[in-house]
């Protein structure tokens, strides 16, 4: 088994477009699948989640958290992930996604210093660690913010 594989057990789903209330004869005439009476066969009744004017569980549990609107996705790639470049190379985004190291660069790339690096390196991306810095330049490379 397979999640990718999962379906629904056969003859457990239904079509969205089955027209009710057409007759007896469509297998869904008359109370249209509602039942008899009651609030739920009448048009109007309670949303999702509502419980009969008790306080809903919704409301009842605290709000939690909080999600800033402003925040950045950086995508962090370590220093030692750029000896996959050949020496001299110069490395941008575009060059990052061709060799597979950055797959969706989000809201930007940023150079971190784990790890060493081996390769002279002229790297332009849009944020550096300060010893990410330090490690591209004492090779002779370039850290360029573009």
């Amino acid at each position: 088994m397979n999640l990718a594989e999962l379906r629904p057990a056969e003859g457990s789903k239904h079509s969205d477009a089955f027209r009710r209330g057409r007759g007896h004869g469509s297998g869904n005439g008359k109370t249209a699948g509602k039942g008899h009476k009651g609030q739920k066969a009448r048009s109007g009744a309670p949303r999702t989640g509502f419980e009969g004017g008790q306080m809903p569980l919704y409301r009842r549990l605290p709000k939690r958290g909080f999600k800033c609107i402003n925040t950045k996705n950086i995508v962090a790639i370590n220093v030692s992930m750029l000896n996959r470049f050949d020496d001299g190379a110069t490395v941008t985004v575009e060059s990052l996604m061709e060799i597979g190291l950055v797959s969706n660069p989000r809201d930007g790339v940023k150079i971190l210093g784990n790890g060493e690096l081996t390769k002279k390196l002229n790297v332009a991306v849009d944020a550096f660690s300060a010893s990410a810095i330090e490690k591209i330049t004492a090779l002779g490379g370039t850290a360029e913010v573009k």
